[in-house]
């Protein structure tokens, strides 16, 4: 299984990136709220991802934040919604106005979401009102999103070569002076300080 990839942008577009992870080509489906997210990116990002297998494909789909993650996987969880529509919904709303639109019974607000008809926005409703308290909101990812930074670029530089505690140090004194960096900015620096 698949959880996590970080990777040089190698294409990216609305609803797909593709990202080379040590020379490999990773297609990454991804929601248009990610691509918001990674649409400055110019090298490196980092995805959360899900892998879909099935008889006849094996899908990648990534993901900017631990709480997008787990509402797809909530929502493909659900009879009748699939990883594509799961990733057009995600597409069409922010997450915590989709958790309050699921908490609330709000079916105009569903029903508003592309893709999203009668029947499959009162299911959604039933079945999720309960589990989407379960989701991380945006909030708790971010902490988690800062650690995974830290991990990533350490994991770029020794992919690059370079030893692993020597990195460790060098990515802990960047975030220490300034811990508002983005991955790339951050390998960026990492870099120009270990070539000197």
């Amino acid at each position: 299984m698949i959880g996590h990839l970080t990777g040089k942008i190698i294409k990216k577009k609305p609803t797909q990136v593709i990202l080379d992870v040590n020379g490999v080509g990773y297609i990454v489906n991804i929601t248009l709220n990610t691509f918001d997210k990674i649409s400055n990116e110019e090298n490196f990002v980092s995805l959360h991802t899900h892998l879909q297998v099935r008889e006849d494909s094996m899908d990648l789909f990534g993901f900017f934040t631990v709480s997008e993650k787990e509402m797809f996987e909530l929502l493909i969880s659900i009879s009748g919604v699939g990883p594509k529509l799961a990733q057009g919904i995600l597409s069409g709303i922010q997450i915590d106005e989709l958790k309050d639109a699921l908490r609330n019974g709000n079916l105009s607000r569903m029903i508003a979401i592309p893709g999203v008809g009668r029947k499959t926005g009162e299911r959604l409703i039933v079945e999720l009102r309960e589990k989407v308290d379960k989701v991380s909101s945006e909030f708790d990812s971010i902490s988690k999103e800062k650690f995974t930074i830290k991990n990533d670029a350490v994991a770029a530089l020794t992919s690059l070569g370079y030893n692993q505690k020597n990195a460790e140090r060098i990515i802990r004194q960047i975030l220490d002076a300034n811990s508002t960096l983005t991955i790339e900015e951050l390998i960026k620096e990492a870099l120009s300080l270990m070539n000197n």
